[in-house]
């Protein structure tokens, strides 16, 4: 069956991607494929969606999975800040602080690259390296740093991007 699906996967990926370079990230395995001109180039570990659910007393709640589909490359940061959302606060007992408040930036955090697929999710570096391969994440997909470097430098915005 699962040979069937990978097939089926891969004749769907022929038909979207006439050519270029793009990334799959399995996120059952929790790797990633880059290709140019329907080539594998690079192949490896990364970090998916934990599936946990934080829920508030207030009724908000959020699930922590990393969105399935054909995406785009959205945009690409040098260097990125992550700028904590509310959840994250949350997640540590702390108050919510307004929008621009300093206290929502942390630099160093993502890696030396990111880049964006809209929505907030990005393709980042980690500094928990230990917990590539797992579903760790918030639903970002975090890369080590050589993986990241190369994909990266080969995706240019536009380029596509398949999660499953």
């Amino acid at each position: 069956m699962l040979q069937i699906e990978t097939i089926q996967l891969q004749r769907k990926i022929d038909r979207l991607t006439p050519g270029g370079v793009y990334l799959v990230i399995n996120t059952t395995d929790n790797t990633f494929f880059l290709y140019k001109n329907r080539q594998l180039i690079r192949e490896g570990i990364c970090s998916t969606g934990s599936y946990i659910k934080l829920e508030t007393e207030t009724d908000k709640n959020w699930l922590f999975e990393t969105p399935k589909g054909v995406f785009s490359i959205k945009g690409k940061t040098v260097n990125p800040v992550w700028r904590k959302p509310d959840w994250a606060f949350i997640e540590e007992g702390l108050p919510i602080p307004r929008a621009g408040d300093p206290s929502r930036y942390e630099h160093g955090v993502l890696g030396d690259y990111a880049l964006s697929l809209g929505d907030g999710y990005l393709i980042h570096g980690t500094l928990y390296k230990r917990f590539l391969g797992l579903p760790v994440t918030h639903g970002c997909v975090r890369m080590g740093d050589e993986d990241l470097e190369a994909v990266f430098k080969t995706l240019p915005v536009g380029a596509k991007v398949f999660i499953y």
